[in-house]
């Protein structure tokens, strides 16, 4: 693997680094994984820990996984999901989980390359940005994966206004604090840039060229039933960001509407009515104009109820998208176990 120039290192910037993983039936990829990680960061200046979160695998990935823990040392933490949650459950366990200052995610099928973590972490740092998105501009992967990428980069790109080239890389380094503050349910890990961007400002969240290299082993868990998933899941982050915090400015502006179109076509009715003493009775626009009113009333009403249901979720408990049935393993930690340079 070709990789890419190293700038001035983190080292003065004192932090602590959790690396996350989430694994599905990653068998004969977790002990590489693992090892190239400890390779990329074996003179990493501060302290660090490695997340490796199992989602729900049905192959022998659980104990290749502790295995690698018991060889490495207790800075390697494992989190096995009871069942398959998706990618973005895991991946929001394992930010959960995270006890660094800086978190950094991703993949956990070689396909990524640990070695890039060190750059990204230092223009996080030096650049006081919020998150640093991997680029995977020299992509490994064959033209079925890459031309629906690219259309959905593109698409995603022009809606959310955020500005990267590639949204699909899970390499991606955070301010722990930042992300911490945002939750991913469904699918939703592709998006995870424009949910950033609902917590800071779009100009402290960049991107770096990052290695890729083209899968070793096992095969692909995406096909293109995904890129009708991402784009369902589009609507959703339009909506939440840009009405998140008021859905009732969104119902409401549809209700002005057709509010306006159904009282300008009953007034131009009673006009014809009153005025020129046509009957209107049989007339489709009458009906027309009715069901426009009738719908405004009932988006006004979808409006109010959103905002209600909006001040709920803001105020409820911490609700997660997962569960982790080894809980008390990964509680039972300390300040001592971490992976000290």
């Amino acid at each position: 693997m070709n990789h890419l120039p190293q700038p001035n290192s983190p080292a003065k910037y004192v932090h602590r680094l959790s690396v996350v993983i989430p694994m599905y039936n990653e068998e004969d990829s977790a002990v590489p994984m693992i090892a190239s990680v400890h390779e990329a960061l074996k003179t990493y200046p501060h302290p660090w820990e490695l997340i490796l979160v199992d989602d729900g695998s049905i192959d022998q990935t659980v104990p290749r996984l502790y295995e690698a823990m018991q060889q490495y040392g207790p800075h390697v933490r494992i989190a096995c999901l009871r069942r398959n949650f998706g990618q973005t459950a895991a991946m929001q366990a394992g930010i959960d989980l995270a006890r660094g200052d800086v978190i950094a995610t991703l993949d956990g099928d070689l396909q990524n390359d640990p070695g890039d973590i060190p750059r990204l972490v230092s223009r996080l740092l030096t650049e006081d940005l919020d998150l640093v998105a991997g680029w995977r501009k020299n992509r490994q992967d064959n033209l079925i994966r890459r031309i629906p990428s690219l259309i959905a980069n593109r698409l995603i790109r022009r809606i959310t206004k955020v500005r990267l080239h590639d949204y699909g890389c899970s390499m991606k380094v955070f301010r722990a604090n930042i992300i911490k503050n945002v939750r991913l349910y469904g699918e939703m890990h592709r998006f995870i840039p424009a949910w950033t961007a609902t917590r800071t400002a779009t100009t402290r969240i960049k991107e770096e060229v990052v290695n890729h290299s083209a899968r070793q082993y096992g095969a692909s868990k995406y096909g293109l039933s995904r890129t009708f998933r991402v784009l369902l899941d589009l609507l959703s982050v339009y909506f939440f960001m840009r009405y998140r915090t008021s859905p009732g400015h969104f119902f409401g502006k549809l209700g002005f509407l057709f509010g306006s179109l159904g009282t300008l076509s009953l007034i131009y009715l009673g006009f014809v009515k009153f005025v020129l003493g046509d009957d209107i009775g049989n007339r489709p626009l009458l009906l027309v104009g009715v069901m426009f009113i009738v719908l405004a009333v009932q988006l006004f009403t979808t409006g109010v109820l959103s905002e209600l249901i909006s001040r709920t979720y803001f105020e409820s408990g911490d609700i997660k998208s997962y569960a982790v049935y080894n809980t008390d393993e990964l509680l039972n930690v300390s300040d001592r176990d971490w992976k000290s340079p």
